[in-house]
């Protein structure tokens, strides 16, 4: 069975500008239920944060939470795939690139999602009898 990114994907996106600190992003991912957001600079993505990303590039550090900013550990590289993938494609770039996350964009490249591992892990098994 073939599965689509768009079938996988987490359709919620969250956009924080860079200079939101990681004590508000934290509240924002834990709000909204989420362990990541989009970090952009004006009207421009400019990055990733995750929930591990503010743990072992700030908290392990011992960088202040309420002064440290997004921008400060965002991973700058954003990498996207079509909506209209394979899931095996997807996983394939995550193995390739190594990355947990995905940006997934439109055909225009409008960003409508985003695919973790933990999406790719909870897709349902098909069992063949």
């Amino acid at each position: 069975m073939v599965r689509l990114v768009a079938d996988a994907m987490t359709r919620q996106v969250v956009y924080l500008p860079e200079d939101t600190t990681l004590d508000e992003a934290a509240q924002a991912m834990r709000d909204q239920g989420i362990g990541d957001v989009v970090v952009t600079h004006g009207p421009t993505m400019a990055g990733i944060v995750t929930d591990r990303d503010i743990v072992v590039r700030a908290v392990a550090e011992q960088l202040p939470p309420a002064t440290t900013t997004l921008g400060d550990v965002a991973t700058r590289e954003l990498i996207m795939i079509e909506q209209s993938a394979t899931v095996e494609e997807a996983v394939r770039a995550m193995r390739s690139r190594g990355v947990r996350r995905l940006l997934v964009c439109d055909a225009d490249r409008n960003v409508v999602g985003i695919l973790s591992l933990s999406d790719v892990a909870l897709l349902p098994t098909s069992t063949a009898a």
